[in-house]
């Protein structure tokens, strides 16, 4: 990239996300969408159609290997990321990762590592946290509105869709993970999750996960392929108030609940006695800019300004840490498994 010259920036994938990243990298101040790759020549004939300024090639290797091209986003399969990102960095592109960013936390901390040495923007998309809830929701935690938290209990579930190469865990729960990740400083410490394969292909299509902390603070996580019902609901407890946030809402997707609960025990009897308190509902005016926007330019200014984007690489492996614990624990049984 010359000096106060534009990105010039490729997408390979042209799949579900690739068209909704390309949409939105298109528009993106500061950034020319010069390239898309996706091996599919029907994908490429759709780009021509709504894009035809943009150029389509069927192998990835033409946008890494293209000195004109400063930053790649890769949008494929996660189990290519890794090779695609490390290529892309090798020729000294910038790289955004669709999530999650690899198969493994190893993966994703050499990729981080080469990045740094050569002084290179690497991303992850967790998209979620551009969203005006999840912004609010972190402003309700840090300005101590919520009080200290006590839970996190999210339900990512619908129909479909099946995935052949991962399990439901790792195709649902990244969004939830980087929003526990990025709304909460407390470290985890460990993963317990079961799950169900219905198609006998040893891919879990319905899991539960619970991530332990130090603390008193204790996160679940229910995720599914097979629901009736769409539903995205997450309750986030504290000892001062309680948010309920549905992403399906239109508008009023964040609730806060002035609601809450005193206890004391008599040491007598040794029971436990408990005063409930329910107070008003507030409905905070969040912001409606696409998510995927802001993703996208922060990615674009991460690398003209080379400071750390929000979604950053570090977050993103973190996800895949607390992913990969919980397929370790569904394989064991259950059993309680300390986070990379």
């Amino acid at each position: 990239m010359k000096n106060n010259s534009k990105i010039n920036l490729g997408i390979i994938g042209y799949g579900y996300w690739g068209t909704n990243l390309v949409r939105n990298f298109f528009t993106v101040g500061d950034c020319i969408l010069s390239h898309v790759a996706d091996g599919r020549p029907d994908r490429l004939e759709a780009l021509a159609k709504i894009f035809p300024t943009i150029k389509g090639v069927l192998e990835a290797n033409d946008i890494i290997n293209d000195p004109a091209i400063d930053a790649v986003v890769i949008a494929t399969p996660v189990w290519s990321h890794y090779e695609l990102a490390k290529k892309a960095l090798n020729n000294g592109k910038h790289v955004l990762l669709e999530k999650p960013m690899t198969s493994t936390r190893a993966q994703a901390a050499e990729l981080i590592e080469m990045a740094e040495k050569m002084g290179l923007t690497l991303m992850a998309d967790h998209t979620f946290l551009y969203t005006g809830a999840v912004q609010k929701m972190k402003e309700l935690i840090t300005d101590g509105t919520l009080g200290q938290p006590a839970y996190f209990d999210s339900t990512r579930i619908n129909l479909g869709l099946f995935q052949p190469d991962v399990n439901v865990l790792w195709d649902l729960a990244p969004h939830d993970i980087s929003i526990l990740l990025h709304l909460i400083e407390d470290t985890p410490i460990s993963i317990n999750a079961t799950g169900i394969s219905h198609t006998h292909n040893g891919i879990e299509n319905i899991a539960y996960m619970t991530v332990n902390y130090d603390s008193d603070l204790i996160a679940h996580f229910n995720c599914s392929w097979t629901s009736p019902v769409k539903i995205r609901h997450t309750l986030i407890g504290g000892d001062k108030k309680m948010i309920v946030y549905n992403d399906l809402e239109p508008s009023e997707k964040v609730r806060v609940y002035d609601t809450g609960y005193q206890h004391k025990t008599d040491d007598e009897k040794k029971h436990v006695m408990v005063d409930y308190r329910t107070g008003d509902v507030y409905i905070p005016k969040i912001s409606s800019r696409e998510a995927l926007a802001s993703m996208a330019n922060d990615f674009v200014q991460s690398i003209i300004q080379k400071r750390k984007p929000l979604s950053h690489a570090e977050l993103g492996m973190k996800v895949v840490s607390v992913l990969e614990a919980s397929q370790l624990s569904i394989k064991n049984g259950g059993t309680s498994i300390k986070i990379a």
